[in-house]
């Protein structure tokens, strides 16, 4: 008798939690012939979903899974399987069959064609949920478990505490980064009371803090420095930067944000290291330098010679002792390579991103199953991963919110004698 033979059987299932992770759970769990509640303690599903696709909506990347999986550092064998459960081609196979094209862009991220916004694939999710039976009560907050099988929600409409008493229940209450969007780490109580070990929240996919001179912030204020890299721990990652009051931002600092933790948790200096001039070698920086007269100040020599205009000098008088007059050219080329930004901290959960720390590994089987707590599974980012953004996030959490529901489906198998009796 095969997992599918489930179909018909009807066990009930509660998916806690209304994010990507959660939400495909019930859909691969429905789709086996469960009976499936998603219990959400918002007032509506996926709004973590709906504000991340606001900065541009790449679902996944259409790199090759070798490289895909190791975007996941440490935590690379568990989603070496994970990924191989529920890969990036089939999460681009799930959307074109809810009406939704995908493509690659030129950076390699996937994402809807561009008539689809983040809404309009929710609202045919939800639709096909709903054609499967899926139940979906919102404004109910997870308090805690009742017993070997019962979860105890708040009600919040009437304010009331339910129990409800499934068979086996997902678990995908996100992290605790964006707290409005009901990733608020609440759940943590609970767990930490069952004896769940759990790393401690951190910061990931977030801006650094550097301390800016009032000058600087008044002149350059919030301006993008494109086409760099930055480096950090001998990792260098290009892109586009974003200069802001109390820092740094975007895609390559928000890569680095492991390498930034890991120093300042430690009490080193962290340094950033910014590569202005990333598509030319230091050798044909240095040729330009000689070949022509050149100017008489370090404005003019950025802008003529190495067509920088602002926020260059500034940033370059700002961390540098560079004279304004023409400088030494070694000294230019050092600084336009790797001008050190020395970042004093990351800013605080509620911006970030996303979350590095939460139920550690130890504490689920290879199903994703809570070893305290037999047909409770966790998916999404209670889980204690991270991963940079440009599709890895969200990939991550619908490919362990697939595999959890793979591993309730098989635990139900398991024990469908004792299914209806729990």
């Amino acid at each position: 008798m095969s997992i599918s033979a489930l179909a018909g059987m009807g066990p009930e299932v509660a998916v806690v939690g209304g994010g990507p992770a959660g939400l495909l759970a019930a859909e691969h769990l429905a789709r086996a012939g469960c009976r499936v509640t998603v219990y959400e303690a918002q007032a509506t599903v996926g709004r973590k979903f709906l504000v991340a696709g606001h900065g541009g909506f790449n679902l996944t990347h259409g790199e090759p899974l070798p490289t895909f999986q190791t975007r996941y550092a440490a935590r690379q064998p568990e989603f070496a399987r994970f990924l191989a459960h529920f890969s990036p081609e089939h999460l681009r196979q799930w959307a074109q069959e809810l009406g939704i094209g995908t493509f690659v862009g030129t950076s390699g991220r996937v994402f809807p064609q561009p008539e689809h916004k983040p809404a309009h694939l929710l609202r045919a999710w939800l639709n096909r949920l709903a054609g499967l039976g899926v139940s979906i009560r919102t404004r109910h907050r997870w308090l805690g478990f009742d017993g070997p099988r019962g979860l105890r929600l708040l009600d919040e409409a009437t304010g009331a505490v339910v129990t409800a008493t499934p068979a086996a229940a997902v678990l995908a209450l996100g992290g605790a980064s964006w707290p409005k969007t009901g990733s608020d780490g609440r759940w943590t109580g609970p767990l930490a009371e069952l004896g769940v070990r759990l790393e401690p929240f951190a910061p990931s996919n977030c801006g650094a803090e550097v301390a800016w001179s009032a000058f600087f912030r008044e002149k350059v204020g919030r301006q993008p420095l494109k086409n760099v890299a930055l480096s950090c721990g001998g990792r260098t990652v290009p892109g586009e930067i974003m200069l802001t009051d109390y820092g740094l931002e975007g895609t390559p600092v928000y890569a680095l944000t492991p390498e930034l933790r890991q120093r300042l948790a430690a009490g080193s200096p962290a340094w950033l290291h910014l590569n202005l001039k990333p598509m030319l070698p230091p050798e044909q920086l240095r040729a330009r330098l000689h070949r022509r007269r050149l100017p008489s100040t370090l404005t003019a020599l950025l802008k003529d010679v190495f067509r920088l205009g602002p926020p260059a000098p500034t940033l370059l008088r700002e961390l540098t002792s560079l004279p304004a007059n023409l400088p030494p050219p070694d000294a230019v080329v050092s600084a336009l390579t790797a001008l050190p930004i020395p970042v004093t901290g990351l800013r605080p959960l509620a911006e970030a991103i996303s979350t590095a720390g939460g139920v550690a590994w130890d504490e689920v089987d290879d199903h994703l199953m809570l070893r305290r707590r037999p047909g409770t599974f966790l998916a999404g980012e209670m889980l204690d991963w991270e991963a940079p953004t440009g599709g890895y996030l969200l990939q991550g959490c619908f490919s362990t919110g697939a595999w959890a529901a793979h591993g309730a489906l098989a635990w139900l198998f398991e024990n469908e004698g004792n299914v209806g009796k729990m």
